[in-house]
């Protein structure tokens, strides 16, 4: 049984999410409903959950503000939020999950999957990347934090080769030829390395520019890779790929 703990202002949200979770996942006990952060504090720090479900945008105390507050304790954390960018981005960068309101069954399943399957993270690490990116959005980090079967990875963004899709997972290949397996599927990777130069030449592939040695023309062509490997690309991103190779191409 996991004990969690919801932390939304609006009580339909707080209500609605409840029920899901007693409908679709029995092995979530609630044991709380919160509607701001102020309130939340104490039973969180009494209770010791094993997850929360935290809002962002509350009065008076947000859930980041919050977060800050009780950062020091160990629960998986999954945030619930209206759509914004700004904040979204630096969850992903933080390797942390999300679930977008009105909140969707399978989505939710597949968040109390991950709960489950994990081992405990290092939160707090977590927790500072996401308040990093939140300080100096603009600002890219050298590293990334990649979830894994394992845990959490911390990957030199420099280093990785190229990327691809393995179902519901995606297998990093790094300049030193180890490979990273993110328990994280192709499209979410690409949107965690949009700032960077990645760019999906592939439904299946995902490669970092700078470390492209030749493209050979076909109908869509492929690519060959810095570690020798060979990255198909396919018709349709082509003349994105070759606008990107060649900025100045008319």
């Amino acid at each position: 049984m996991i004990n969690a703990i919801i932390v939304d202002d609006e009580p339909y949200c707080c209500e609605a999410l409840q029920i899901l979770l007693g409908r679709y996942c029995p092995q979530v006990k609630v044991g709380g409903l919160y509607h701001s952060g102020a309130q939340a504090l104490e039973p969180i720090r009494e209770q010791h959950p094993q997850l929360l479900f935290l809002d962002i945008e509350m009065p008076r105390m947000n859930g980041f503000e919050l977060l800050e507050k009780v950062k020091d304790l160990d629960f998986e954390l999954i945030f619930t939020t209206s759509y914004d960018q700004y904040a979204i981005k630096a969850i992903r960068h933080s390797a942390l999950d999300y679930l977008l309101k009105p909140i969707d069954r399978e989505e939710l399943l597949l968040s109390i999957h991950k709960v489950e399957q994990r081992l405990k993270a290092p939160l707090p690490q977590q927790i500072d990347l996401l308040f990093q990116k939140l300080a100096s959005p603009s600002n890219l980090f050298s590293k990334i934090a990649i979830p894994t079967m394992e845990g959490l990875q911390m990957v030199a963004v420099d280093c990785i080769v190229h990327c691809l899709s393995d179902s519901n997972y995606t297998i990093l290949t790094l300049k030193d030829r180890q490979k990273v397996v993110a328990s994280r599927t192709l499209k979410e990777i690409e949107e965690l390395l949009e700032d960077y130069s990645f760019l999906r030449v592939h439904h299946s592939h995902l490669i970092n520019l700078n470390e492209v040695c030749k493209y050979i023309k076909g109908e869509g062509g492929y690519l060959v890779m810095s570690d020798g490997a060979s990255v198909n690309v396919s018709r349709s991103r082509k003349e994105g790929l070759l606008r990107r190779l060649q900025p100045n191409r008319q």
